[in-house]
């Protein structure tokens, strides 16, 4: 062991990259063997820095190892010489699996020997640069330089990119000069646009305005045509990556008479959870491409799995699915096809790609996992092994269906089928015996003959043993693309962790409004159409996407402030008595349901003697600023037409003000009042739940931000409930998920919890960033 760690880090590596090299026992063997080619080739001279970062490169992304000693050679002897030509190696060594391989065609493919000089990357640049000379010259340093970059580089595709950087960046300079106080400042934000109506069920989503994003595309135009640069159906061979086999034209043929050249997509969750925000990402990039671009999208069960399965998740997925605006071509379920994904099973033993074993689950877990001593069984032993484990002849644990392949992270011989004594939700008993996802997704696209499978980027690891699992069993191979997953601060959504949260009391359920899951964020008031023009401004991005809640908040707002009516609120009350009124006084004031349009409507509410008013806006003593009622200033009552002043202040027997007499004049005759409050009369009772972020840090899963573990990091005062707050009697006949701005208060959601007797609104979301918050 001393002696690898000496010999990696000989070559370059660090002392803590080569330990986590020597864990995975596959990678550090690859490695080795390729240290040891090149070092035959170099002598004495030995393997410098340079050399020895490819070898690793080659090491950890090579699949086929019997190319290993040719690859390490030419590594050696510089004819790979970088990145790009080695992955250009990569790819041609896996699209010319046949022996021998042409030297000659190697080097062609591979860029060897092509010297690309100075002269040639400026005129390159400089043809470019001419090219959009125009548009550079009027936004000036504002321009997309990487576009300057991605086609100088198209080009000359084996040109070192830090040169070309270089290049752009000099010729820039010397066409625009330095940069200016205007260059630096920040571009101005677009105007925001008003939000059209949103018409969930057609998906066009309409992005308004900046927040934090910049100028965005709709959701549709960022999936529709070309704009992916995805492949064309038919096409898959096209994409990088993809394994061509001697039958793969004949089977892209038959999928196209299927299919017609229609695309098909489809969203894949396991139903034992409930849907959280990245999930809203991936239902919109699967349902939102197949729509943008004329295709179907299938909503697919990944039911294989039947001990942590209930209806609830099922019905839950398809809800939260339906909820934002989709609606499934079909929807399916894995265990659709457990007698197919069998008999498909049964033949990968029979070509002699698959072997019943007998470790143990913990022998098997990590990547330094031992060979399997049953690797090389017989194909007839393991044919009969697997019928008796479908027959349940053998325990739980005791036997399981590997596949011989290495996954792209090194992981040797992934489980295809283990033994589960569990009744399925669907199956009941007919089955013992279950899929893994690493068998049954791939085949079960290639079934359902789907076109993009699109998935999140920690699923890259598996693209090569979904073509190998295809192409083993001659089916017809989908194209796997993957694309970063969306995370938010201040939040868990990891299942276990959310029961966890449950299991603690913490939060109520999974629908509990601090939570980011899909039903939580829709009883918390969220509507559909903000959750998915978050994603669009987020945007269909291959990194990883950590955002802010207040980012996703600013999108709740655009949609509510022109879809959620007006209401009066006081969430603290203090009563007031209009003394010059008469006691039987009451007329009906007329309230504009949206103030910026009257023209969408209105209701109206009683106005009698006694009203009441926000605690907060009443001030014994006068203060600098405050520009509501004190003793010595008037404040003007919204939309009643009257100002009133105070006359006397009443106390509790604590000296706490318990209740004001004042006096009122129409606001028409009245010196303009420096502000004008809210008010209710008549009101209804009601209870309000005030929300604010789950956890103190923005990273609660972090050991280095909560030593102590996310339930160490609760916020105590995430929730505030406010049990005697009133509400005008215009919301009277609102509907559980009804949402209304409480003037100068917030934006607010009927609760389920709320009876005939009692009316409960949750806060969606104030009515405008707190500068302090998050």
């Amino acid at each position: 062991m001393a002696d690898t760690l000496e010999l990696f880090t000989s070559i370059g590596l660090s002392e803590q990259k080569a330990k986590e090299t020597l864990k995975n026992g596959a990678l550090s063997s690859t490695l080795r063997d390729a240290i040891v080619q090149a070092q035959n080739v170099l002598g004495t001279s030995g393997v410098d820095k340079t050399i020895g970062t490819l070898l690793y490169s080659m090491a950890s992304r090579l699949k086929d190892t019997k190319r290993l000693e040719f690859l390490s050679i030419n590594i050696a002897q510089r004819k790979i010489s970088s990145e790009l030509q080695l992955a250009a190696a990569l790819e041609f060594l896996k699209s010319h699996p046949q022996d021998p391989i042409s030297q000659s065609e190697f080097d062609e493919a591979c860029g060897v020997g092509i010297v690309i000089t100075p002269e040639q990357i400026e005129d390159a640049v400089e043809s470019v640069i001419e090219k959009h000379k125009e548009q550079l010259l009027k936004e000036r340093y504002r321009f997309n330089m990487g576009l300057l970059m991605g086609e100088a580089r198209s080009a000359l595709k084996w040109a070192d990119g830090k040169v070309i950087k270089n290049e752009v960046d000099m010729q820039v300079l010397h066409l625009l000069g330095p940069k200016t106080e205007a260059d630096l400042e920040k571009k101005p934000k677009p105007q925001k646009a008003k939000v059209v109506e949103n018409d969930v069920k057609n998906q066009e989503m309409s992005v308004n305005g900046d927040v934090g994003f910049g100028e965005t595309k709709s959701l549709m135009e960022q999936l529709r045509g070309e704009a992916l640069k995805f492949h064309k159906p038919g096409e898959n061979f096209t994409t990088e990556g993809y394994v061509v086999t001697p039958n793969t034209m004949n089977l892209l043929k038959k999928h196209l008479e299927f299919t017609g050249g229609q695309i098909r997509t489809r969203f894949p969750p396991e139903p034992n959870g409930i849907l959280h925000i990245g999930h809203a990402k991936a239902i919109n990039f699967n349902f939102g491409y197949a729509k943008a671009n004329n295709g179907i999208c299938f909503l697919r069960y990944d039911d294989t799995n039947p001990e942590k399965e209930e209806e609830k998740y099922f019905t839950a997925i398809k809800d939260m699915v339906e909820w934002l605006g989709y609606t499934p071509y079909d929807v399916t379920h894995a265990s659709d096809h457990f007698q197919k994904l069998y008999d498909l099973a049964v033949d990968l033993i029979r070509r002699g790609h698959a072997y019943v074993c007998h470790q143990k689950g913990e022998e098997l877990k990590g990547h330094n996992v031992p060979p399997s001593p049953w690797r090389d069984r017989p194909i007839e032993e393991s044919l009969v092994l697997f019928e008796r484990m479908k027959k349940g002849l053998f325990a739980e644990g005791e036997a399981t269906l590997r596949m011989k392949m290495v996954m792209e992270d090194g992981k040797m011989d992934p489980v295809a089928y283990r033994i589960k004594y569990t009744p399925h939700h669907r199956t009941g008993d007919e089955w013992c015996i279950y899929p893994t996802y690493d068998y049954t997704h791939c085949l079960c696209d290639s079934i359902e003959n789907i076109t993009h499978s699109l998935c999140t980027k920690e699923f890259q690891a598996r693209r090569s043993s979904y073509y190998w699992l295809c192409n083993a069993l001659d089916l017809y191979c989908p194209v796997q693309w993957e694309y970063g997953r969306l995370n938010l601060t201040y939040t868990v959504v990891s299942k276990r962790k959310i029961i966890k949260l449950v299991e603690t009391g913490v939060v109520r359920d999974w629908d509990d409004p601090r939570l980011f899951t899909l039903t939580a964020l829709r009883r918390r008031g969220f509507p559909p159409e903000a959750i998915n023009n978050f994603c669009a401004r987020v945007g269909v991005t291959v990194s990883q996407t950590t955002t802010e809640p207040h980012l996703l908040e600013a999108c709740v707002r655009d949609v509510l402030n022109e879809s959620a009516p007006r209401a009066m609120a006081v969430l603290e009350p203090l009563k007031v008595t209009i003394t010059n009124l008469p006691e039987n006084a009451k007329s009906d004031v007329r309230v504009p349901d949206f103030p910026a349009n009257e023209a969408k409507g209105s209701h109206t509410v009683p106005f009698t003697r006694t009203i009441f008013i926000e605690q907060s806006d009443f001030r014994e003593v006068m203060e600098k600023g405050y520009k509501r009622l004190t003793p010595e200033q008037p404040v003007g009552l919204r939309h009643a037409g009257y100002v009133i002043s105070i006359q006397k202040i009443i106390k509790d027997a604590e000296g706490k003000v318990a209740e004001l007499e004042v006096t009122c004049c129409s606001s028409e005759t009245a010196e303009k009042p420096k502000a004008f409050i809210h008010w209710v009369s008549k009101p209804l009772a009601c209870e309000v739940r005030l929300y604010d972020k789950l956890f103190l840090h923005k990273h609660p899963e972090d050991p280095s931000e909560v030593p102590n573990g996310f339930l160490s990091d609760i916020n105590p005062h995430s929730l505030e409930v406010i049990r005697n707050a009133l509400v005008d009697t215009s919301v009277k006949t609102a509907k559980v998920f009804d949402k209304f701005q409480f003037e100068r208060v917030g934006y607010f959601s009927l609760d389920p919890d709320s009876t005939a007797n009692k009316l409960i609104f949750n806060r969606t979301v104030t009515l405008k960033e707190d500068p302090g918050k998050i």
